[in-house]
């Protein structure tokens, strides 16, 4: 990977429906080569896929919320089934396995902190792998993903 190929995925991390005319202008190349590139890009797999970026707030999505998990037992039975369990939630958006403690983070968006409370009281609370939950709400999304 060079300088042209990160110049490319800049571009197109910040607008992923530039056309390939606009994109190789905006990174110095004729659009036959730059589509090459992007093409080699996708194919290596560097460039895995296109999305929207959403407004949460108008989904009805504007609460967000860092949960940290423990677990009771770090068996592979164990993690392998909580894992499976929190990823299929709808209102889960990420979950990352860390090293040291916590155990899980995950990443929460809901309506509100009712249904947060519902979710944590229905969903999480009893579930037998979890030894502590702590939560964290967003104040303010300064820089990253959503």
């Amino acid at each position: 990977m060079d300088a042209l190929d990160r110049a490319i995925i800049k571009e197109l991390q910040r607008d992923g429906r530039v056309t390939n005319q606009e994109l190789a202008s905006l990174v110095g190349l004729t659009p036959a080569p730059c589509l090459r590139r992007v093409r080699r890009l996708e194919a290596d797999g560097v460039i895995r896929g296109y999305s929207a970026v959403v407004d949460h707030d108008a989904m009805g999505l504007g609460l967000e919320v860092i949960v940290n998990a423990e677990l009771v037992a770090k068996d592979w039975e164990t993690v392998r089934d909580f894992e499976s369990r929190v990823a299929a939630m709808d209102s889960v958006v990420e979950l990352r396995r860390m090293f040291g403690l916590p155990d899980y983070l995950i990443r929460v968006r809901v309506r509100d902190t009712a249904e947060y409370e519902r979710w944590v009281t229905a969903d999480l609370m009893g579930d037998p792998a979890i030894a502590r939950l702590d939560s964290r709400m967003t104040m303010k999304v300064l820089k990253g993903s959503s």
